[in-house]
């Protein structure tokens, strides 16, 4: 049975004069009823639900929000931010996941699981003014438009559930809650430290932006994106990213990432005793000679010649 409804938090409407709103579809799912309490631009919401093999579900919001998962979701749900495209776009659901406004999501079950979830949704000028004041806006923009997807949630989960806490059975002032929100924020989202080694060069990638492309290839069955994938990773425009990923790497997303499937090649023949045809297949290079002219290029060497070389060594 699909069920199709839009979501308004009219709790945050009352209470600080936030009505979030959410359009969904779920199939599959059944939730028990959410404990929920709006803050100041914020509506925090708790769920326990089920889902069933095959289970899917649709979600669109004009607003940031958060989903911070307290059990590992990884092995029975999937996520795309494309429609109907549970290939190479889709990935495991991660323990916490940051969704920029305006951003769609759909999620799929490969098998029956029961979970449990606080979904943050923020109001984007309360989120935007909360990061200015300490990053400045452009930095604050910036950091709103990238998406985050980290499976290590330690710290998060235990701010989480403390919020939680307060959702279920309040005992303090709002801005106690608006705290631990403000504090998920700053751990989620992809915010530059400040020490000047870890800050890229003007206009370039941020190290976590280029560990979330890593990331997205090894979740690719043939470690292969498009420009527009890549991009899509890391929460930029396609022609923004090719520019500035230039900047970054000194080569264009389409030469970078053939470096890492020849790297990988390299691993492979190494390690395993795979065939060479084997190794392009794997790779999603059309055919053996393919991975060979490729492998010449960027090594010097045939793929033969190059494993011969290292063997005996």
């Amino acid at each position: 049975m699909l069920s199709f409804l839009t979501i308004q938090g009219r709790q945050g409407l009352l209470a600080m004069g936030y009505r979030h709103s959410m359009t969904c579809y779920t199939e599959g799912i059944r939730a028990a009823l959410p404990k929920w309490r709006g803050l100041d631009g914020m509506m925090s919401v708790f769920w326990d639900a089920q889902g069933n093999p095959g289970a899917r579900a649709y979600y669109l919001s004009p607003d940031p929000r958060i989903v911070i998962f307290f059990n590992d979701v990884s092995a029975h749900i999937r996520m795309s931010d494309q429609p109907d495209s549970f290939g190479r776009a889709c990935r495991p659901m991660t323990r916490a996941v940051y969704v920029p406004a305006g951003a769609p999501l759909w999620t799929s079950f490969t098998a029956a699981h029961s979970f449990s979830h606080l979904d943050l949704h923020l109001h984007h000028d309360r989120a935007l003014r909360f990061l200015s004041h300490s990053l400045g806006r452009s930095a604050a923009l910036a950091a709103l438009r990238c998406p985050v997807e980290i499976q290590d949630t330690d710290n998060l989960q235990t701010l989480a559930r403390l919020l939680v806490d307060e959702i279920a059975q309040p005992s303090r002032h709002g801005v106690y809650a608006e705290s631990l929100v403000g504090s998920i924020i700053a751990g989620l989202l992809d915010i530059p430290a400040e020490d000047r080694e870890t800050v890229p060069a003007m206009g370039g990638l941020t190290q976590a932006q280029m560990n979330r492309l890593l990331a997205r290839m090894g979740a690719s069955s043939d470690h292969r994106l498009s420009v527009a994938e890549m991009a899509s990773a890391v929460g930029l425009s396609e022609s923004w990213f090719a520019n500035v990923f230039k900047k970054t790497t000194g080569k264009t997303p389409l030469q970078w990432q053939m470096g890492q499937r020849i790297e990988l090649a390299q691993k492979l023949l190494l390690e395993g005793e795979l065939a060479l045809s084997d190794v392009a297949a794997r790779l999603g290079f059309s055919d053996q000679a393919h991975l060979t002219r490729a492998f010449r290029q960027m090594t010097g060497n045939t793929p033969a010649a190059w494993r011969r070389t290292r063997l005996l060594r």
